[in-house]
C-alpha cells in the first residue's frame, strides 16, 4: 500500500457540547422533538512529515431519530453523551496513520462495534443502543478529521479524495455488483461534481405538528418574527420544493396531508413535493394505494412528487422487503437504512433506486455511499438532520459536490433560526433562504470551509479532553 507524506494520527482531542431548544415542535415518527444537544469536536493530528493541524466537526444528537424507543429522552440523550466520551479516548489513542477516510473506515471497523458493545454490556438489561446512534455519535469525529486534514494540506477537504492523498483506491473498499462495474483505480473525487454548485435548491420540511392555515394552530404562536403557517414560509423565503412528514401508520391522515400540502403548494407555485413516511410502514401496498389514489385524483400534484422516502424499517437485514411495487411508481430513496455501501447494496436489490445521504452518518459514510450508488445508477439526496451551526456547513458543502436529484434538504432555519447567529454572521446564505435557495459562496478555504477563526461563538467548557 502507498503511503504519503501527508498521512495522519491523531494526538488529541476535545469534546464540547450545545443544547438548543426548538421554536415549533418537530415530529419524528411516534416522538417529537422540542430540544437537542450538539456535539462539537475538535482533533489535534500531525502528519508523517511532521505537520500538525487541528479540525473541528459538529452533529445534533437527535435522539428521536437514532434511537426511537420506550426509554425515556434523557436515558437516552446521556447514553449518547457518555458514547462519545468513549470515542473521544478511543480515537485519541488509535495508532492508525493514513487519509481521513482511511482512518475513518478503519476505525469504524475495528474501534466502533467494540465500543457499542462495551456500552451496552455496561448497560445490561436496558434496551441497547442502537448502531445507527453509533455512528451519529462519531460523526462528529469523522468530520473534524477531514476539516484536520485539509488545513494541514492547506486544501479543501473535497479537494483531497484523490490518488495525490489516498493510499488506496475504491476497490479497497468498495464491492461492485452488476457487470461492467468496477472500482479499480477510481477514487470518490470521480463520483463528485467537476467544480461545486455555489447554489442549491432547498427543500421546506412540512413537519407532522406544522400548522398548514391558521385553523391547524393550537394555543398561541411564535412572536418571534418568523414564518408559522406554509404559505407565508413559502412567500417569504420563495420556496419550490417541499417535504411532507407523513405518518406511515394512518392511511387516510397521510393521503390527506398530502393533499393539503400539495394543494398549498401548487396555489404558491411550488415546483416539486416529496413525501417521508418514517420508517412506520411494512406493507408496500399502503405506500402503493396512496400513490395511486394521489395520481388518479391530483395527476398534477402527483407529477410534482419527485420521490419517495423511506417509508419502511431501517433494519434493513431485518426487514427484507421487495419494495419494487413501489419504485415502479416513484424513485424510492433509503434514508435511515443507508448506514454504508453494503446496505445501499442490498437496498438495490431489494428494488430501492435512491440514497439519501447524511453527514450525521459520517462524512466518509456518505462518500462511499455515494461513489457506489452512483457506479450503479442509483440516484442520490443530501438530507437534513436539522442542522445548524457547523454541522450545517458540512452539510451543504456535501450537496454542494454530489449531484443530487434537486438541492439539499435544509431546515434548521424553520426550527431554531436563532442558534446559528454567530455562524450566520460569517455565512449568511446558509442560514436562511432566500428565492429558494442557499448561497454556499463564502465557504471557501482549507478543510471544510468553516473560516473558524472569523465566527465569534462562545464554547462551553469541554466535556472530556484527551
Amino acid at each position: 500500500m502507498i503511503q504519503h507524506s501527508t498521512d495522519l494520527r491523531v494526538t488529541g482531542c476535545e469534546l464540547h457540547y450545545l443544547s438548543l431548544r426548538t421554536r415549533m415542535p418537530l415530529k419524528f415518527g411516534p416522538e417529537t422533538l422540542t430540544d437537542v444537544t450538539c456535539a462539537r469536536v475538535r482533533v489535534r493530528i500531525e502528519t508523517r512529515a511532521g505537520a500538525r493541524a487541528e479540525g473541528w466537526g459538529e452533529t445534533p444528537l437527535s435522539v428521536q431519530w437514532v434511537w426511537p424507543g420506550a426509554l425515556t429522552y434523557a436515558e437516552r440523550r446521556q447514553t449518547l453523551m457518555d458514547f462519545c466520551a468513549r470515542l473521544g479516548a478511543a480515537i485519541t489513542t488509535y495508532p492508525v496513520v493514513g487519509h481521513p477516510m482511511e482512518v475513518s473506515v478503519r476505525f469504524q471497523a475495528e474501534v466502533l462495534p467494540g465500543l457499542l458493545r462495551e456500552l451496552n454490556a455496561a448497560r445490561a438489561g436496558r434496551d441497547p443502543m442502537p448502531w445507527l446512534a453509533a455512528l451519529v455519535c462519531f460523526s462528529a469525529f469523522d468530520l473534524a478529521l477531514h476539516d484536520a486534514f485539509g488545513h494541514a494540506v492547506q486544501q479543501s477537504a473535497f479537494t483531497t479524495l484523490h490518488a495525490g492523498f489516498m493510499n488506496r483506491d475504491l476497490d479497497g473498499y468498495l464491492e461492485p455488483d452488476a457487470p461492467g462495474v468496477s472500482f479499480a483505480g477510481r477514487y470518490p473525487a470521480d463520483f463528485l461534481l467537476p467544480r461545486r454548485r455555489d447554489e442549491l435548491p432547498a427543500w421546506h420540511l412540512v413537519a407532522g405538528l406544522d400548522p398548514l392555515t391558521a385553523g391547524d394552530l393550537i394555543g398561541e404562536a411564535p412572536r418571534d418574527g418568523y414564518p408559522v403557517l406554509l404559505s407565508d414560509w413559502i412567500r417569504t423565503d420563495g420556496l419550490t420544493c417541499l417535504k411532507v412528514k407523513l405518518k406511515g401508520t394512518d392511511a387516510a391522515w397521510d393521503y390527506a396531508r398530502l393533499v393539503r400540502v400539495g394543494e398549498i403548494g401548487w396555489a404558491e407555485g411550488v415546483q416539486w413535493l416529496t413525501a417521508d413516511f418514517n420508517c412506520t410502514v411494512h406493507d408496500p401496498e399502503y405506500v402503493v394505494a396512496i400513490l395511486d389514489r394521489f395520481a388518479r385524483e391530483h395527476p398534477r400534484l402527483s407529477d410534482q412528487l419527485l420521490y419517495v422516502e423511506q417509508p419502511f424499517p431501517y433494519e434493513l437485514e431485518e426487514h427484507r422487503i421487495d419494495v419494487r411495487a413501489v419504485s415502479a411508481r416513484k424513485p424510492l430513496f433509503l434514508d435511515e437504512s443507508a448506514h454504508d455501501w453494503h446496505l445501499v447494496r442490498l437496498g438495490r436489490q431489494l428494488g430501492w433506486t435512491g440514497v439519501a445521504l447524511k453527514t450525521c452518518k459520517t462524512l466518509t459514510g456518505a462518500l462511499l455511499s455515494a461513489a457506489w450508488a452512483r457506479a450503479h445508477g442509483m440516484a442520490l439526496m443530501v438530507q437534513d438532520l436539522t442542522n445548524p451551526m457547523l454541522a450545517q456547513i458540512a452539510h451543504v458543502q456535501l450537496a454542494a459536490h454530489v449531484d443530487t436529484i434537486m438541492g439539499v434538504e435544509t431546515n434548521s432555519m424553520q426550527f431554531y433560526p436563532e442558534a446559528s447567529a454567530p455562524e450566520a454572521a460569517v455565512h449568511p446564505g446558509i442560514y436562511c433562504r432566500r428565492q429558494g435557495r442557499v448561497d454556499l459562496r463564502t465557504i471557501h478555504g482549507p478543510g471544510l470551509g468553516y473560516r473558524l477563526a472569523e465566527i465569534q461563538r462562545p464554547l462551553p467548557a469541554p466535556a472530556g479532553v484527551w
